[in-house]
C-alpha cells in the first residue's frame, strides 16, 4: 500500500538536559557534524510531512535561531512549564490550530535527542499505522537492559494491550525486553481530541503522552506496537558518556554505508566521518582520518594516514596525507602532505603539489605548480608549471593591510625568497637564493638582492634557460608587452 505524507511530525525539544552538565542546550549537541536535533529533523524530513513542529522551553531563543539554520521550514510552538510529555504535545496541537492548521492525518511524535532515528524507521511505523488502521501505534524496541523503561505489554495472540511502567510492573512484566521509545504515530483528529483530557493527577504532577495510549484503548479504538529492527535508533542521549557512544554507533553506520559504496576504509577504529561527507569510489581512506562537515572527495584518491579535512574538496586521484585542510579545495592528481596546512581559500589546481611543512592560505595555485616543502604562501595568485623555492615566505601583511602578490607561469622562485606583498613575478622569470623581492620582476628576468637592494637582470631565462618552458613563457610574455606597448 502506498503511505501517505503524514499531517505533522512533532519533536519534543523542551527540556532541560541537566545531566549534560553544559551551558549548551542538550538538543544542539553535535554528533557526526549535526546537532542531536539536526539529526531528529533529518529523520523526519524523510517522511514529507505537511509540517514539523518544535516544541521548545529550555533556552528556546537558542534552538530558535538554530532552526533558522538548518531547518527554516520547520514551526516552533513553546512549552512555558516542563509539565510532561502530554502536555508538550497539547501546546503543540493548539499552536497549530492558532495558526488555523487543522491535523487531519497520521502525527508522528518522536524525541530530539535520539539522534541515531533514521527516516526509513518512522516511514515504516507509519505505514503499519495506517495498514492496521490504528488510534495509535507505538515505536518500541527489544532491549538487552530493559532497566526503567516502560515495558510493552502483549496478550497471548501478540497484540499490543498496554505500556506499563517500570516502577508499576509485576515481576513478569519486569522479564518483558521490548520497550516504549516515546515516539508514536497516532490519528491527528483523535489525538487533537484526546489531550484535552490528559491528567495531572499523578506524583509528578504532569500530564503523560503514555496516558493517551490507555483513552484511546478506552475508547474502544484499535491500538498497536512497532518494533525498529535497531534498538539503537530509538537511544536518548542524557548525558556526555551516551553522546559519545551514540558518535561511535553513528560512526560505525556511516563507514559500513562508505565502505559498501566501494570506499576502502583501511582502520574503521581510527577513521571518523560525518553525516554530510561523500566519497567517491575506489577511495582509499588510510588509518587516523577525520573528514568533517561537507568534506567531497572524488574517485580513486588516497587519504591519509593522518588526514584531517573540513569543509574540504578532493578532486580524483588525489593524494592527501598528513594534512589539515579547512575549507579548501584540492585538485585531481594534486600531491599534499606530509605537515602541510590548507587555510580557507586555498585552491590547488589539478596535478599541483603543497608539500613538507608547508601552508598556504587565501591563494591559488595553478596547474602542476609546486610547493614542495617548509613555505608559507598567504594571499597569493600562482600560475601554472611554477616552483616555489624551499623555505620560502610570502610576506602579505605589513601590520595594518593585507595584500596579494602575483606569480605569473613557469617561475622559479629560488629557496629562502621573501615575497614582499603587493608585488608581481613575471612569466619565466627566476629569482636567486636569498632574495628578497620588494618590487615587480619582469618576465624572463633574474632577481637577485644586493645588498639591501634588489636588481633584476633582464633577458635572463631566455639567455641561460633556452629551450624551457619558463624561457617561452617568458617570451611569449615579451611579445604580448611588447605588442601592447605599439597599440
Amino acid at each position: 500500500m502506498s503511505v501517505k505524507r503524514p499531517a505533522a511530525v512533532i519533536v519534543l525539544s523542551a527540556g532541560e538536559g541537566t545531566r549534560m552538565k553544559s551551558k549548551l542546550p542538550k538538543m544542539l549537541h553535535e554528533i557526526a557534524g549535526r546537532s542531536m536535533l539536526g539529526h531528529v529533523l533529518e529523520a523526519a524530513r524523510a517522511t514529507d510531512p505537511e509540517h514539523t513542529v518544535v516544541v521548545l522551553g529550555h533556552k528556546r531563543e537558542r534552538i530558535a535561531q538554530h532552526l533558522e539554520r538548518v531547518a527554516p521550514e520547520a514551526l516552533t510552538a513553546v512549552q512555558e512549564e516542563q509539565n510532561g510529555t502530554g502536555h508538550a504535545v497539547r501546546m503543540a496541537l493548539e499552536d497549530l490550530a492558532d495558526k488555523g492548521l487543522k491535523l487531519t492525518g497520521t502525527v508522528v511524535l518522536t524525541c530530539g535527542d535520539t539522534p541515531l532515528l533514521r527516516g526509513e524507521t518512522l516511514n515504516g511505523l507509519i505505514a503499519e499505522h495506517e495498514r492496521e488502521g490504528n488510534a495509535v501505534t507505538v515505536l518500541s524496541a527489544r532491549v538487552p537492559d530493559p532497566h526503567g523503561y516502560g515495558r510493552i505489554v502483549r496478550d497471548d495472540a501478540g497484540s499490543f494491550t498496554e505500556i506499563v511502567e517500570h516502577a508499576d510492573a509485576t515481576p513478569e512484566q519486569l522479564a518483558i525486553d521490548e520497550i516504549n521509545s516515546g515516539m508514536y504515530a497516532f490519528d491527528g483528529s483523535l489525538l487533537t481530541e484526546v489531550v484535552q483530557r490528559l491528567s495531572s493527577d499523578n506524583a509528578k504532577g504532569e500530564e503523560y503522552i503514555t496516558d493517551v495510549v490507555s483513552l484511546l484503548r478506552g475508547d474502544g479504538h484499535r491500538v498497536g506496537a512497532w518494533s525498529t529492527a535497531d534498538r539503537h535508533e530509538v537511544q536518548g542521549v542524557n548525558n556526555r558518556v551516551q553522546l559519545a557512544e551514540a558518535r561511535r554507533l553513528l560512526n560505525e553506520r556511516l563507514l559500513e554505508q562508505h565502505m559498501l559504496a566501494g570506499v576502502t576504509i583501511v582502520d574503521p577504529a581510527t577513521t571518523w566521518i560525518d553525516s554530510e561527507v561523500s566519497i567517491g569510489v575506489d577511495t582509499v581512506v588510510l588509518p587516523d582520518s577525520r573528514l568533517y562537515g561537507t568534506t567531497r572527495i572524488g574517485e580513486d584518491a588516497r587519504i591519509g594516514p593522518g588526514a584531517d579535512l573540513r569543509d574540504t574538496v578532493v578532486g580524483d586521484g588525489a593524494e592527501v596525507r598528513e594534512t589539515t585542510a579547512d575549507r579548501a579545495e584540492i585538485g585531481p592528481e594534486t600531491t599534499v602532505g606530509p605537515y602541510t596546512y590548507l587555510r580557507p581559500g586555498t585552491r590547488l589546481a589539478e596535478r599541483a603539489k603543497a608539500g613538507a611543512f608547508v601552508e598556504v592560505k587565501n591563494s591559488n595555485v595553478g596547474t602542476g605548480s609546486k610547493i614542495p616543502h617548509l613555505t608559507y604562501v598567504g594571499d597569493a595568485d600562482i600560475g601554472v608549471g611554477s616552483n616555489i623555492g624551499c623555505s620560502s615566505v610570502f610576506v602579505n601583511y605589513d601590520g595594518v593591510d593585507k595584500s596579494r602578490s602575483t606569480i605569473g607561469d613557469h617561475v622559479r622562485i629560488g629557496s629562502d625568497n621573501t615575497i614582499v606583498a603587493p608585488v608581481t613575478v613575471g612569466d619565466g622569470a627566476y629569482s636567486g637564493a636569498g632574495t628578497v623581492v620588494r618590487e615587480d620582476v619582469p618576465p624572463g628576468a633574474l632577481a637577485v638582492s644586493e645588498g639591501h637592494r634588489q636588481r633584476n637582470v633582464e633577458g635572463w631565462t631566455r639567455r641561460k634557460r633556452p629551450g624551457t618552458a619558463s624561457a617561452e613563457a617568458a617570451e611569449e610574455a615579451e611579445r604580448r608587452r611588447a605588442d601592447s606597448a605599439n597599440e
